[in-house]
């Protein structure tokens, strides 16, 4: 059975341990004001080519207070790492580099996304945000309340995903957004009336206040090059407008 480890017992023998030559945090711990009494460490440990690390057979542990996992160098730089953990590696903290600053420019790098990949991606998100939000007002106007506002609950994700692929950025997770925002806004937005809008949309479905949101976002996907994308929905617009 393998032995449970500690954060601080992990950084003292990787640092004596030759072989490893990078750790960086991710999650709460990584991100100042976000942590509580229960928060965990989310640590990565990664190793060079040269010889074996004796953490190795910890990787996957799980803990109450620690996840840890190993990754080699040339794993975390050939970027097998999935997606969804974009932004997790975007806001990381890097306890130890022994990589020349590889490591951390890599994980630097995960903060901005490649250009044209955001443009289409921000094309996509684009029209399922006017997919779920079009098909919340003919729900709410057909007296379908309860997918009215699961749509509108939709849209808002799809939004979010929107508004931060347009800045160029991964989308937060839920519980970073507000962290996210507070130290890094949108540009062009009030970061507390955007999210005091968002959180009444999730709570209510109010009809008008999707529009005049629709109204705000409109002008701003027209002038990053997404104006076909919303002319493609054609008098449905209509519906979504004020």
């Amino acid at each position: 059975m393998t032995e449970t480890l500690t954060y601080d017992a992990v950084v003292r023998l990787a640092e004596a341990d030759p072989a490893v030559v990078g750790l960086f945090l991710i999650g709460s711990q990584s991100m100042d004001g976000l942590t509580t009494d229960l928060s965990d460490y989310d640590l990565f440990v990664i190793t060079g080519a040269a010889t074996a690390s004796g953490l190795e057979r910890h990787h996957g542990m799980r803990s109450p207070m620690l996840d840890l996992n190993v990754l080699p160098l040339d794993d975390l730089l050939g970027d097998v790492v999935p997606e969804y953990v974009r932004y997790a590696f975007a806001r990381s903290r890097v306890v130890l580099d022994r990589t020349d600053g590889r490591m951390t420019a890599f994980l630097e790098s995960k903060r901005r996304l490649d250009p044209q990949r955001a443009f289409d991606q921000a094309a996509e998100v684009l029209d399922a945000y006017a997919n779920s939000m079009f098909r919340s007002m003919k729900n709410l106007r057909d007296g379908r309340a309860l997918a009215g506002h699961l749509d509108a609950a939709d849209s808002v994700g799809y939004l979010l995903e929107l508004l931060f692929t347009l800045d160029g950025r991964p989308r937060p997770y839920n519980k970073c957004l507000e962290w996210e925002l507070e130290h890094h806004p949108l540009p062009g937005w009030d970061t507390a009336t955007l999210l005091d809008t968002l959180g009444r949309i999730t709570a209510t479905a109010d009809a008008d206040l999707q529009r005049r949101l629709f109204a705000e976002v409109e002008p701003k996907a027209r002038k990053a090059g997404h104006g076909k994308t919303l002319d493609d929905w054609g008098d449905d617009l209509a519906l979504m407008r004020p």
